[in-house]
């Protein structure tokens, strides 16, 4: 028999599905439930490797955690990484199969993706008491719902009841909901069970008669209302909005051990990858991490880190335009730290043969490390667990650049000259013990009395995130009828609301 389900969907992008999604992951686990998550289908550029070579959207890996199970394939079947504004890569079951248009996608591939996402999702119905499923975008994104295999398909195919969630901080909550379910054919309406309100800030007693109102309009009932929580945005999915916007994200600083704080910048490529890595630079006492795009942002900067890019060209050709390569170029002579990670690493070589990402063939990089990539048509998806600065350290390996490494010393996959370093190596900052080391070395090169403490587990902070997204759940959704919707696992043919605004 096939365990219980529910989607959730939401009225906008970044109405907090991810979160919500991995904080009801959170509070079935402490209840006892054997509970996976489930994204069909995620454009993301922040993704993970499981332990059998397969990648799949970060977010996705977050909430594995939050189920206290291994990722697996299954859980994002379908991942699009953004090449630009016009076509993305598809990986299907963790491995790359092409590159796509936006209109070759929507306009056939998609739909023949069905059949493949619905037996993932089932296998993973046969071996959990309920999967939790993580809609995309809007349910009610009208143009696309023929071909759609995320949101309403999945949610119709599967029998699945689903919950809309809004972000009522943006304002207009009450317009999304009713207008997000009227949009909607009859047969999709009655799969909407109810409603979550995210980031609520304020007395909940003042929003009630407008979710009784809603409640009287729809006939659907609000299953909770979750308070604005600071530091609940773990592994975002869009690194694209990010680098497009430039510096819109700054860690907040526990007080530092020594008597210095560490200011590292983010350098804000296009199509940036997998900015997750610096999170564990963001939780330790006294680091400062900012993301800039501009060359004097780098002036006060103790670390620069040239992170993941799914452009390492075109991210290249920016730094040049910008100025940031010649202020790169000033930091490297003066022998102030800079970390390049992936195709950070990449841009730091000596050249770039690129046929298979830009096709713009040989391109010159930076020259600060003594490094000649080729990009190779196989895509490298890889656990690498090694030992650097006397440490051990585990990562994760997602690019299609090979690099040949001429000289300097060796750093883990890369290497490092003076006080710039290099590795393919995703998530190695999350070694603690490594971290720990690496920021040492950069203190002492910045001439900062900066001390790492000495007990920060990144692990354990992501735990209590990961509790904190339980707590929302367990203490302000109505947990009881939420059980019951995810257990029977069915739509609840609720009436149909004509479309157009109430009189």
């Amino acid at each position: 028999m096939s365990g219980g389900g529910l989607l959730v969907a939401g009225t906008t992008s970044d109405a907090g599905k991810s979160v919500v999604t991995a904080g009801i992951c959170r509070w079935l686990v402490r209840q006892g439930v054997k509970v996976a998550p489930f994204k069909a289908q995620n454009m993301s550029l922040n993704s993970f490797v499981t332990r059998e070579g397969a990648e799949i959207g970060r977010a996705q890996a977050m909430q594995a955690q939050a189920c206290r199970v291994e990722p697996a394939a299954l859980m994002n079947p379908v991942l699009l990484k953004p090449g630009g504004e016009q076509s993305s890569q598809v990986v299907l079951l963790g491995k790359p199969v092409g590159e796509l248009s936006a209109r070759g996608y929507h306009g056939g591939r998609r739909q023949r993706l069905l059949g493949t996402v619905l037996d993932c999702l089932e296998q993973l119905r046969g071996t959990y008491d309920a999967v939790i499923c993580e809609g995309a975008g809007s349910p009610a994104e009208i143009n696309l719902r023929r071909t759609d295999i995320v949101n309403m398909g999945i949610a119709r195919n599967a029998g699945l009841p689903v919950l809309v969630v809004g972000d009522i901080d943006r304002g207009g909550v009450f317009a999304s909901f009713f207008g997000t379910v009227a949009l909607l054919s009859p047969q999709d309406q009655e799969l909407v069970a109810g409603f979550l309100v995210n980031k609520f800030r304020g007395d909940v007693s003042l929003l009630e008669p407008g979710l009784e109102m809603l409640h009287g309009l729809t006939g659907r009932p609000t299953y909770g209302v979750l308070p604005f929580r600071h530091g609940l945005g773990i592994d975002e999915e869009d690194g694209l909005r990010v680098s497009l916007r430039g510096a819109v994200r700054e860690s907040v600083v526990a007080a530092p051990v020594g008597e210095d704080v560490l200011r590292v910048a983010v350098c804000a490529v296009p199509l940036m990858s997998n900015f997750t890595d610096v999170d564990a630079l963001a939780a330790e006492p006294g680091v400062v991490v900012r993301f800039v795009d501009r060359p004097e942002e780098l002036a006060d900067a103790d670390l620069v880190v040239l992170p993941g890019t799914r452009g390492t060209v075109r991210a290249l050709q920016w730094l040049r335009t910008r100025g940031l390569a010649e202020a790169l170029r000033r930091r490297a002579a003066e022998g102030r730290p800079v970390l390049g990670i992936c195709g950070g690493f990449q841009i730091l070589g000596e050249r770039i043969e690129d046929d298979v990402e830009s096709r713009q063939g040989r391109v010159d990089g930076l020259g600060l490390l003594p490094v000649r990539v080729r990009f190779a048509r196989e895509k490298t998806l890889a656990r690498p667990e090694g030992e650097a600065l006397g440490e051990r350290v585990e990562g994760y390996e997602i690019h299609h650049g090979v690099a040949e490494v001429l000289e300097g010393e060796p750093f883990l996959d890369g290497c490092r000259v003076g006080q710039t370093w290099g590795t393919h190596w995703h998530g190695s900052l999350e070694s603690d013990g490594f971290r720990r080391a690496f920021l040492r070395e950069v203190a002492a090169a910045a001439g900062r009395r900066f001390v790492p403490a000495p007990d920060t587990s990144f692990a354990a902070l992501r735990e209590e995130q990961l509790d904190r997204l339980g707590d929302l759940i367990e203490q302000h959704a109505d947990t009881d009828a939420l059980w019951r919707l995810i257990e029977s696992g069915a739509p609840q043919g609720l009436p149909f609301i004509p479309p157009g605004a109430p009189a």
